[in-house]
């Protein structure tokens, strides 16, 4: 029997992208410019930046941050778009510039 988590628990943010290598740089500089802000949001409990070694798998760069809780999103959403409205950087534009695919969900913990 699988157990669900009420709404309450921990939310997992996984973002998994297939970078070309000569977007590599910039991409991983968006990343980081927008992790340290998810750092010092309320909520936050950890995060990683992954980048794939070896394996069959399409996407080279995934990135996993722990919310507290689902609470945390509509907050932290904010103020990512804040963020990248002040630096005048709009993501969308860099995915289609660079050719970078995406699959961006959010995840609860199964008990099983």
């Amino acid at each position: 029997m699988v157990e669900e988590k009420p709404n309450g628990g921990p939310l997992y943010r996984v973002d998994k992208f297939v970078v070309p290598e000569h977007g590599r740089d910039e991409f991983l500089g968006r990343v980081a410019t927008t992790h340290a802000l998810l750092r010092g949001q309320d909520g936050f409990v950890r995060d990683f930046i992954l980048e794939q070694q070896s394996g069959p798998g399409e996407f080279n760069i995934v990135t996993f941050v722990e919310w507290s809780s689902q609470d945390a999103i509509g907050r932290v959403s904010a103020a990512v778009a804040k963020l990248h409205a002040d630096i005048g950087f709009d993501r969308q534009e860099m995915f289609s510039r660079l050719g970078i695919k995406t699959d961006i969900a959010n995840y609860t913990r199964l008990d099983i």
